[in-house]
């Protein structure tokens, strides 16, 4: 059954990406090979990001997952670039949640949908769409930057644990979204 799963990465006080979404720290970080994230990247037939998350990836690496990621993948934006990098293979869509959804789980076959960056992971939250969360917990304090989810004014979400490993000095934990 396709999943839609969240992957992320988020400093200890809870930022995915320092001020003027600089990631670069998690790449300092992040040294060794990690079985949750090379698990997490095999199970996945299809990406869904945002622009901003789109923007970061283009900004410093040569694609998805450092360029080691190839499948589907689908840029929710009402406005598309002029230039494209020549790794993007991917779409540009102008589209609902619920519809780019139904596209990547629709490409992905029986593998999952990556969801990558925090705007898209609250609007999937939001619609009910989002089965799993993956989050890295890197041992930094960042003080500033992106919030790893910021949600006011919803309803709790409740999560149950499935797992919790390391991968050098990240903490790796995994949650379903309880329904």
């Amino acid at each position: 059954m396709t999943e839609v799963v969240w992957h992320v990465v988020t400093s200890l006080d809870g930022y995915v990406a320092a001020p003027g979404d600089d990631m670069r720290w998690i790449f300092e970080l992040h040294t060794e090979p990690s079985d949750t994230a090379h698990e997490v990247m095999t199970r996945t037939g299809a990406i869904l990001m945002g622009r901003g998350t789109y923007e970061v990836e283009d900004r410093d690496r040569p694609g998805i997952y450092g360029g080691a990621w190839r499948g589907a993948l689908f840029v929710l934006t009402h406005e598309p670039p002029v230039e494209v990098p020549d790794w993007m293979t991917g779409e540009f869509l102008d589209a609902s949640i619920e519809d780019a959804v139904a596209r990547g789980k629709a490409a992905a076959g029986d593998l999952d949908v990556g969801i990558l960056g925090p705007t898209v992971a609250r609007q999937c939250l939001e619609a009910g769409l989002l089965d799993e969360i993956v989050v890295h917990i890197a041992p930094i304090l960042l003080g500033d930057g992106t919030r790893l989810l910021d949600r006011p004014g919803t309803q709790q979400t409740r999560l149950e644990k499935v797992s919790v490993a390391e991968s050098g000095p990240l903490t790796d934990l995994r949650f379903r979204v309880v329904r």
